[in-house]
């Protein structure tokens, strides 16, 4: 469910209620962007969560503030970014907020390990947030929350006008699955190898209130439709869904909720300015009167199905032809599709690249499984994954 405190969401920062502005050439600059990221707090010696979120919090906001806040497990804490402009910032603010939180948790005798799912052991209703939200989701949800601890990260393109935001929604749900794969990093849960490249979006299909977002024609569609999920009590709040797109409700951006959290800061980034390129081609398109292609909603779970098992190693439904096709294809047809916006923005070398380092060496689930493999069990996994997300970066392919 990923429920993040929204009280303490990013609007501390007025950058995201800036419109885009003008380039000095005077074409439009591109829209803000700004990165969430859940991280779990790891005990070194056992390689299990520890539920010490409020004091690891209280020691980063010394430095980060409200870039820093609690999530829905005392296991886990959560680093935000305030809106960049483009990569480089991007890349400079979650580096700022990594070193922070990764600093405090070990001022707690803790590690900071960015990973879809814990690898060793999972969380426990005695470990919930405290936040009336979580308390409430807990009620709703029962024993769907027993063993619910998942990272994600979250990338906010700024789009204020929600009428055109509904619409770009319609026209991202077939990229989704792609995303997942992508991204993939949480092969791992309860110390096993559950076969799948990303076991968190398959601990999140099990939730009526989370997945691709519904196509709706128009902001009030939307609205109806999150309306009826709530009070079918599917969904905790109308005016907070969870799905893997949406109007964000306190900020002027659309958000982007569908991919693992990634020790590389690099392909974090990547992928942020790869969703941008997406959100802006698809805004132009519905601008111009498209709303977007009615993507069969069994088709698209069963996508979202494959991309999670399979990740970047696999194959799925590509969403410009409907094809099975591999990943590595489909992500090449994504970036032609969106190469004006990336072009523009002077952001097709970082997306490049990214697909480059996943060619080399996989996503995060393959990573793991090799770390795995090298003799040393999930307690290994652990120790890279701590490693990799204090220095922000993979190590080397052995």
């Amino acid at each position: 469910m990923n429920t993040q405190d929204e009280d303490q969401d990013q609007d501390q920062d007025q950058g995201h209620h800036r419109g885009p502005g003008r380039a000095a050439s005077g074409a439009q600059a591109p829209p803000t962007v700004g990165v969430e990221e859940e991280y779990f707090l790891i005990h070194p010696g056992t390689h299990r969560m520890d539920p010490a979120g409020a004091r690891v919090v209280t020691r980063a906001s010394a430095v980060l503030g409200d870039l820093v806040s609690g999530e829905f497990t005392q296991y886990q804490i959560e680093g935000k970014t305030p809106p960049c402009a483009g990569p480089g910032e991007l890349r400079k603010e979650l580096t700022r907020v990594r070193a922070a939180a990764v600093a405090a948790a070990r001022e707690e005798g803790l590690r900071l390990c960015a990973s879809g799912t814990p690898v060793v052991g999972g969380g426990v209703p005695a470990g919930i947030g405290d936040h009336p939200r979580y308390r409430a989701g807990a009620d709703q949800y029962r024993a769907l929350l027993d063993d619910f601890a998942i990272s994600a990260f979250h990338a906010h393109v700024h789009l204020p006008d929600r009428e055109v935001a509904v619409l770009v929604t319609n026209h991202l749900r077939p990229w989704l699955p792609l995303l997942v794969a992508m991204s993939a990093n949480s092969p791992f849960h309860q110390g096993r190898d559950t076969g799948y490249a990303s076991w968190r979006a398959v601990m999140r299909s099990a939730f009526p209130c989370l997945g691709p977002p519904p196509y709706a024609a128009s902001l009030a569609e939307h609205q109806r439709l999150a309306e009826a999920m709530a009070a079918s009590e599917a969904m905790l709040e109308a005016g907070m869904p969870f799905w893997d797109v949406r109007l964000n409700p306190r900020l002027p951006t659309l958000e982007i909720r569908t991919m693992d959290v990634l020790p590389d800061i690099d392909d974090t980034v990547a992928l942020t300015v790869l969703v941008r390129a997406l959100v802006v081609t698809a805004r132009d398109k519905a601008v111009g009167g498209d709303p977007g292609p009615r993507t069969e909603a069994e088709l698209l779970r069963a996508a979202y199905w494959r991309a999670a098992r399979d990740g970047w190693s696999g194959a799925g439904v590509d969403a410009l032809s409907g094809q099975i096709l591999p990943a590595p294809v489909q992500a090449e047809r994504l970036v032609e599709y969106v190469r004006p916006a990336l072009d523009a923005y002077g952001d097709t070398g970082e997306v490049t690249a990214f697909l480059r380092r996943l060619t080399e060496r996989g996503c995060g689930a393959r990573r793991q499984r090799a770390a795995a493999a090298a003799g040393g069990g999930p307690g290994a996994v652990v120790d890279e994954l701590v490693a990799a997300t204090a220095a922000g970066r993979w190590p080397p392919v052995r």
